[in-house]
């Protein structure tokens, strides 16, 4: 390919797309509403610092003889940039599409699957497999903190083995364009479909692989799907008979530690969720090759993912978090691992969509329930709408309220910005502000807000 477009190149998946074909050799361009409201300058710039060009999402990037424009599943067809590509015959084709050839294209492909805990896993894996000198591609959803420094943004990297590590979404049903080499399937949970739409995929998905699969012993939806392959490995760390058990799990000051097959390793991440991910990421490496024992001391090296249960900074002893928990799982598994820490939560939750609120918000509150405490406070602004026709039959409200009938502190803002000057008004010493909420760089914008109001 010589010319490709990205629209919406701003977006996690997309931008990673981008860097893929620009160190191909593509001549890539990407417009992004964001970027045309003046938002995501960083974005913007690490993009524009490796040769993408950036156009206005007016339809002019078209005029570059483009070969092919790129959407993600949220561009609507009325989007300039689409109606302009539809009127030249120029192909639209979506980025499940091109993560799809790009994916096929290596011999050795790896697809993370499942409802949480996907993107840092394939960071894991593609570090573990990095370090080990087999050269992975991966392309992730999430900026990945040990490559951080690299040019452009670090939601891939880029090197020329024959190994692809690919996050695998199964929220727009794209995970059925992957046959992998390796099948990985995190865990199952509601999330954007029902439980039984998710088990037929994630099963397709895991009998599709060409060499094996890996389940998590622990979900008692994933071992259904444990006679799918016959070349399956388990991991786990409550079931002691998977074939990965990573046991005496403890919390530290600086993250957690675990025992496997009678060592101790050090994890740089709080919460056993993060513990299951370390022993799903190296029973897929022990699947390429890499020992297991040699997989978990690279681990001890792995720095996370952007907005996953990221410290942004601390000041007056005050911690500032951001993270991208947006399902009943994902919230479950934040609180629990920010519940084995001292200090007060003062927590911002950003609901994202109405018809996810609809599908899952009783349980999204009730996961807050479980763990808050009663001096913590939950407080959320109204859903976040990004455009397009939706019906808007919930609200934010209507979730607080069911809050407050589980008798717990929450409160209701119209807008983000009122919410933020109420948590200044009550933060103090001791307390961890916690900023909840998927697809909105803003929520990190805000945190860092937050910790220069508190210096």
């Amino acid at each position: 390919m010589r010319k490709a477009g990205f629209c919406a190149v701003a977006g996690s998946g997309m931008s990673a797309l981008a860097q893929v074909l620009k160190a191909q050799g593509c001549e890539v361009y990407g417009s992004d509403r964001s970027f045309d409201q003046g938002k995501e300058g960083k974005i913007k710039k690490a993009l524009s610092d490796i040769g993408i060009k950036i156009c206005p999402q007016d339809g002019s990037m078209l005029d570059n003889d483009l070969e092919v424009l790129y959407t993600s599943t949220a561009v609507e067809s009325t989007i300039p940039d689409v109606k302009r590509a539809l009127e030249k015959n120029i192909p639209v084709k979506r980025r499940s599409d091109l993560l799809a050839e790009v994916f096929a294209s290596y011999p050795k492909g790896i697809a993370i699957g499942g409802t949480s805990g996907k993107s840092t896993l394939t960071a894991m894996v593609g570090y573990i497999l990095d370090k080990a000198g087999l050269k992975p591609t991966v392309i992730n959803g999430a900026g990945m903190q040990n490559y951080k420094d690299m040019p452009g943004i670090a939601n891939v990297i880029l090197n020329k083995g024959d190994i692809c590590v690919i996050e695998a979404d199964e929220s727009d049903g794209s995970i059925e364009k992957y046959t992998p080499y390796i099948s990985v399937v995190n865990n199952i949970s509601l999330d954007h479909k029902s439980l039984e739409e998710l088990e037929v995929l994630f099963g397709d998905f895991a009998a599709r692989a060409k060499f094996g699969a890996v389940l998590n012993a622990d979900c008692k939806h994933t071992i259904k799907l444990l006679n799918k392959h016959p070349n399956t490995v388990t991991f786990a760390i409550d079931n002691p008979k998977a074939d990965f058990y990573f046991e005496d799990i403890k919390a530290t000051d600086d993250g957690t530690n675990y025992n496997f097959k009678g060592k101790n390793y050090h994890l740089n991440l709080i919460g056993r969720f993060n513990v299951a991910n370390a022993a799903a990421a190296v029973a897929v490496c022990s699947m390429s090759s890499v020992e297991a024992t040699k997989a978990c001391e690279i681990l001890q090296g792995f720095a996370g993912t952007k907005r996953r249960l990221e410290v942004l900074g601390k000041s007056n002893n005050i911690t500032v978090i951001d993270d991208f928990a947006h399902n009943p799982d994902k919230v479950a598994a934040s609180m629990s691992a920010l519940k084995a820490y001292k200090g007060r939560l003062l927590i911002m939750f950003q609901p994202h969509g109405f018809a996810p609120m609809r599908l899952m918000g009783k349980e999204i509150i009730e996961s807050f329930a479980k763990y808050m405490d009663n001096d913590d406070i939950l407080m959320m602004p109204e859903i976040y709408f990004s455009g397009g026709t939706v019906n808007r039959d919930i609200s934010s409200r209507d979730l607080i309220d069911y809050a407050i009938r589980l008798q717990k502190q929450a409160y209701f803002f119209e807008k983000r910005d009122d919410l933020e000057k109420h948590l200044l008004k009550i933060v103090h010493e001791g307390d961890r502000v916690v900023l909840m909420g998927a697809r909105d760089n803003s929520i990190t914008d805000m945190g860092y807000r937050i910790l220069e109001k508190i210096k």
